[in-house]
Parts: structure tokens; sequence; C-alpha cells
């Protein structure tokens, strides 16, 4: 099936652009480090978030011509590209909706039409009648490059909706709110917010958080409908840029729950809505390494919290109308291992999402009477997950199963009667069949003996003899899991001869709270040999071989990637590396950008601490670049990303291509018209995908492909 004969009409090699070289240097801590392609870096790059259009000319130039050559070098993959985006379309029934999700009278969902790049949000009347669109996204995005609806939230009187749209990819929003009666907005319009959208109970005001220069979000308002942004109520601000502030509200809509946070610690106050005009009310003050969250049914609150030495998670309560900590009494205790990842409180009903030994598994408790039960599945690998829905009065709650074979399955769930009512199944109108493919979980023995499990997908019958080329993807980061979950786009790799591999490395909390602290700070390596290691472990076990593997990334995952092609270049053959962190010195140490006083709770501060600062310089990709071979490279950005700025990969890519020795490919493709999420239609983003899966095919050609 795997052929390496090079095309015979292979066209001549394009010229490679090459990045002006232009002297900078700084010091640190005693270092001194030269980047001499500091200069990618827009100076006024607060603007261009914005405003695409004002990005300094020299740099667009230089971002058009890699744009160039790699549309160059990937010509002769255009037709494979082009039959894998046509595939992977057709596999997604086009005309498509989800499950209307009920809300006193009516019930709410997304619905695509045929063709359509974006979703309408409709309703329908629970007791029968009339649809009613809310809003067309195809319609309000026909005139914008980039369009995303962030968030929407009804009324509670069901009369207006509330609505957050990005239309640059930069990820400042504006808020508008509609009547839908009438199905036009009001004269509302609030800009540079961020995606918080609450609703007052008595429909009189919307709580919204606000981006400043440098995209933080540090405020909270209260904003009455009908008046002036100006005269917007300060409800919260942060001082410390390091802290996120935002707002949510309980299941029960009592609770305005106002949170200040970031990775490592929590902050929570509540705002009764029987009593909207009152202060908030403080549950517990920021501590160090401090995490919790808060539900409410009767008189009581239900705080998911790792205090007490619970490192994952444990459940405590405390009176509603005295929430602080010296009232909360243990209601579920800490179990190691067993990883409390999330919680609803319903009317009679406390439910929650827990992970162990790598599975999920959803717990139903009775208040009443503390009964427990679980719902959980037989498969090696899968992914489960519970919806919350809109209604509090309910002993029915939607949850959504899937494997790396079994689509998408959503169900409605009597936590009463505990029956299961299959209400949905992702169709794949190509036609899947799930006893064509095998799914596996393996354990990979990491440099210190920690075990790292690896999901694993291919289509039966593929040779398991070390032929096979594979694609192992991973992240490792901010204790976000990889599931194990469908996904039609991988098809087209394992229906090729591809194996395709997650690996569920230290950094997420695939195997609990510790797995993460195991894979941050000072203790970072571990993602990257972990991902080594499992790589190495496919080969020990035949399902690949050294040199066959296309490691793949993305943002966070790009670091990964970008690491491991520093440290075991000759494990891999290509690199797929998605809006990557690669530059993490430059970007840690500036605390203008973003996100980086946060992320110090993540990396450490290098600014500071001088230890910090040398184990993120030992590390970093971009500081890393050697002269030696590099596997081929694909690196894609977007001009408007606020997470991952674009000149992170572009100055990696320059230095790779004035230092590295080999001619492998390396390609830069740079979203001019996006940010971190890439494309913003659906069809669209299939085409990065695409993009890269043709890159990964013609790195590691199956029979009827040329080779790079």
């Amino acid at each position: 099936m795997i052929s390496r004969t090079p095309s015979k009409s292979r066209p001549p090699a394009a010229a490679a652009p090459k990045a002006a070289i232009i002297p900078h240097s700084f010091s640190r801590h005693g270092v001194t480090i030269h980047d001499c392609y500091a200069w990618l870096r827009d100076a006024n790059w607060q603007e261009v978030m914005r405003r695409p259009e004002t990005l300094d000319p020299q740099i667009r130039a230089y971002l058009d011509a890699e744009n160039a050559y790699t549309a160059s070098m990937l010509a002769d993959a255009q037709e494979q590209q082009d039959i894998l985006f046509r595939e992977m379309k057709g596999r997604i029934k086009e005309d498509d909706s989800g499950v209307p999700s009920p809300d006193g009278p009516w019930a709410y969902f997304f619905r695509y039409e045929k063709g359509s790049e974006h979703p309408r949000l409709v309703r329908e009347p629970r007791l029968g009648g009339t649809e009613q669109t809310l809003l067309d996204g195809d319609a309000m995005a026909k005139d914008t490059a980039y369009w995303q609806l962030e968030n929407s939230a009804h009324s509670p009187d069901h009369k207006l909706l509330a609505y957050t749209v990005d239309d640059t990819g930069s990820e400042y929003c504006t808020i508008r709110v509609r009547d839908l009666a009438i199905g036009r907005d009001l004269p509302d319009a609030i800009g540079n917010a961020g995606s918080t959208l609450v609703w007052s109970p008595d429909t009189t005001a919307i709580y919204y958080n606000q981006l400043d220069d440098n995209h933080r979000s540090l405020k909270l308002f209260r904003h009455v409908l009908g008046t002036t942004v100006e005269t917007d109520e300060l409800i919260f601000a942060e001082p410390d840029t390091a802290l996120f502030v935002g707002a949510g509200a309980t299941q029960s809509k009592r609770f305005i729950v106002v949170h200040v946070r970031d990775h490592t610690q929590t902050e929570l106050r509540l705002i009764d809505t029987e009593h909207p005009g009152a202060t908030p009310v403080l549950v517990a003050a920021l501590t160090p390494l401090h995490e919790y969250s808060i539900e409410h049914s009767g008189d009581t609150l239900y705080i998911l919290t790792n205090s007490g030495g619970a490192e994952d998670f444990r459940i405590v309560t405390a009176p509603a109308n005295a929430p602080g900590q010296g009232n909360w009494r243990e209601l579920i205790a800490h179990k190691p291992g067993r990883l409390i990842l999330s919680m609803t409180a319903y009317k009679n009903h406390l439910v929650r999402l827990e992970r162990e030994d790598g599975l999920p598994r959803i717990i139903i408790r009775r208040l009443s009477d503390g009964d427990e039960h679980a719902i959980a599945f037989d498969e090696e690998a899968y992914s489960l997950g519970f919806l919350d829905g809109y209604e509090f009065d309910t002993r029915v709650i939607r949850f959504v199963y899937s494997s790396m074979t079994t689509p998408s399955q959503t169900f409605d769930y009597d936590m009463d009667t505990r029956v299961r009512t299959l209400r949905k199944v992702q169709e794949v109108p190509s036609g899947h069949d799930a006893a064509d493919y095998v799914s596996r979980r393996i354990m990979a023995q990491a440099k210190d003996g920690e075990l790292v499990p690896v999901s694993l997908l291919y289509r039966k019958g593929t040779k398991l003899d070390g032929s096979a080329p594979l694609l192992l993807y991973g992240y490792g980061s901010y204790g976000i899991a990889m599931p194990a979950s469908f996904s039609t786009a991988r098809l087209s790799l394992v229906d090729r001869g591809f194996i395709y591999a997650i690996a569920h490395i230290r950094g997420g909390k695939d195997k609990g709270q510790g797995w993460y602290l195991d894979g941050k700070l000072g203790k970072k390596i571990n993602t990257f040999t972990d991902f080594i290691a499992a790589g190495e472990h496919l080969c020990k076990e035949r399902f690949t071989s050294r040199g066959r593997i296309v490691a793949h990334g993305g943002s966070a995952g790009g670091l990964l990637v970008g690491a491991v092609a520093n440290m075991a270049p000759d494990l891999f053959l290509g690199i797929i590396a998605e809006v990557p962190f690669v530059d993490v010195v430059n970007t840690i140490l500036d605390e203008t950008l973003p996100l980086t006083p946060p992320e110090w709770k993540e990396w450490g501060n290098p600014v500071t601490d001088k230890a910090a600062f040398e184990y993120m310089l030992s590390y970093s990709p971009y500081d890393n670049v050697a002269a030696k071979a590099y596997p081929a490279i694909l690196a894609m950005g977007g001009l408007t990303d606020p997470r991952v700025t674009y000149w992170e990969p572009a100055k990696w890519v320059a230095k790779l291509r004035a230092v590295k020795t080999d001619g492998n490919l390396l390609l830069l493709k740079i979203n001019m018209d996006a940010g971190h999420g890439g494309a913003s239609g659906r069809f669209e983003r299939l085409k990065e995908t695409a993009l890269a899966y043709a890159f990964a095919l013609k790195v590691a050609p199956v029979s009827g492909t040329s080779s790079a």
C-alpha cells in the first residue's frame, strides 16, 4: 500500500523566502539572547488585532511570500488536498441540527442548512408550532472574511437574545441584543467585549466582561438595556493583570457568580438575584493553588474544591446564606486517582463528571438520600460528557458519548428511572461502519517509569509490521485531557493506511491532577519526553517504525511538537504545528502580551525567576533551533491570533530555514483573515485540516501520491 516512488512530473522547486536578518539582542539574568527575526513582530500589533489591514507592509510582504511558497511546494499535493476536503465534507451531514434543548415554553438549538458555513440559532414551541430563526449565521457573515458567534443567551422571559460576535478572529467581540418578536437588534451595542453574557432575572440588564487594549479581561460591567455604554455600572475590577474576570450563573439561576481566576486559583463572589443591588458575597478568597467552583440547590451550595489536600478534588456543602469556608462540610471525599472534573446541581440531583484510570463516567446523586449510580461504557477508550441544559427543575439530563470508532451519540437520561433515550446519532452521509476500524489503548513506559496512555485508531487489516506511517497527536498543557472521541476527518488518514494515535501525556489531566502537575513549571520536560516515549513504544510494538511518524500539535501542542523536533528529530518524518507556541522565552518575558502574566502560573515567571528563565530557555523550540537535520515541517498560524501571535511560527520558520542542514520541506501558512481557531466557517475550517493531512500524506506517501 505504501509507495516511496517519486513523482516523475514534479515541478521545479521554488526558491524559499529568506527573512531579513536584522541584529537584535537583549540580556536577562546575565544571559544575552540574539533574536535577528524580532522585526517580524509588528510594533503596532494591538491595532493589527482589530484592523488586520494596518499590518506593516514589510511584514505583510514576507508573510505573503511564505504563503505563496507553501502553495507552490504543495502544488503537487493540491489534488490530494481537494480529494481529502471532498471526503471530509462528504462525511458531514450538511442539513444538520442539534437536539432541541428545552427551556420553559421553548426548545433552543442550532441548525445548518445544506451548503451553509455558519449555523442558524433557532427555537421551536414545545407544545408544537412553527420554528423561529433567531440568528442566521450565513446572512450575518456574508460581508466579512471572518465571522464567529462566540456566545448567545436568551432572556429569562424569552423575548430577547443577547449575542457576541467576533468579526476578525482577534476575540474582541461586539455584544448586541435582538428583539425576537420583530427580529431586529436594539440600539445597544457593546464593543471590545469578551464572551461573558449573563441576564438579570428581570430581563432589564446583562452582565458582561470587557477586554482592555492588551486583550485582558479585568472588569465586569452591568449594562441596562436602552442606556449608553458610558453609564454601565462597574461590578468588579481586578488590578492584577495575571487574573481573568468573568461571570456565570448557577443552574438554579438563583445566583450570578462573579469569578476571578488564573490557571491555578479561583475566587468567587455571589450576587443573589433576589437581592441584585446587594454587594457580591465572597465565597473563598484567592489562595495560591486553590481552585473551586460552585452550584446551588434549595438552601445549599455545592462546592467542588481541591482544598484540604484534595489534589483530585472533593465536594463540600455550605449554607446558601453563609458560603464562607468556615461553614464548608464534606459531602464527597477526595479519592486519589479519581479526578472530579465538573458538577451541576438540579432541584433533586447532583451530577458530576469524573475520570479514573483515564476513562470518564457520570455519577448521579439523589439529594434526598445520597443514593448514587454511574453512567459508564465498556470500550477501551471513549469520550463522555454531559450537557447542563437550561432547566433546573428536571429529572432529565443529556449526555454525549463517542469513541474513536463510534460516531457521537446523544442521549437523554432520566435520573429517577435510569432509562436512557437515544436522541441523535451522528450521521456520516458517505457511510461509516465501525466494524471496519480498530480502536485500542496501550501504555508506553516513560523515561521515569510512568505509564503514558496512548489511544489508537486504524483500519482493520492494516499491517502491524512497522511499515505503516503513523500520525501522533499530543497537547499536554493546562490540565486539558485529550478525549478519545470520534472524528470524521481522521478517517481520511486511516483509510489510506495511516495509524492515528493520541498520546495522553503529562501536562493534561488524563490520569488525574497529579498528571497535570507533573507536566508544568519545572517539570515541563516530562510532557516532551512522554511524547517521545510514546513514539518509541509505538515503534517497538511495530505499529510503525522510527522515521515513519508525523507529529501533530496545536497551540501549546505546537510547543510540544516544536520541542520534540529539536530533541528527537530522527524519530519523526514530519511535524504539523498549528498556531504553535514556539517562541516561549520572548513571549513569557513580555508582560504586554495578552496572556503572558496569567501564563506565569503554567510555565514560571522568567522576568523575576532566573531558574524559570534558564529552564524555559532549555526547551523553547525557537531558542534551540540548531544546525542539524529536521523532519519536514508545516507551521500554520493566524494573523489576528491573540493567544499565539502570528510572529511565533513566522520567526521559527525563518530561523529553521537559515540554520537547518537538511533539504526537507519547511513550510509556513499564515491565515491572513483569521485568529487562533483558524477559518470560521465549518467547511473553510475543513480545508485547513485537509491541508495538514495532505502534507502528512506527501511526506509519508501512500500508493498514487508523490513523495517529498
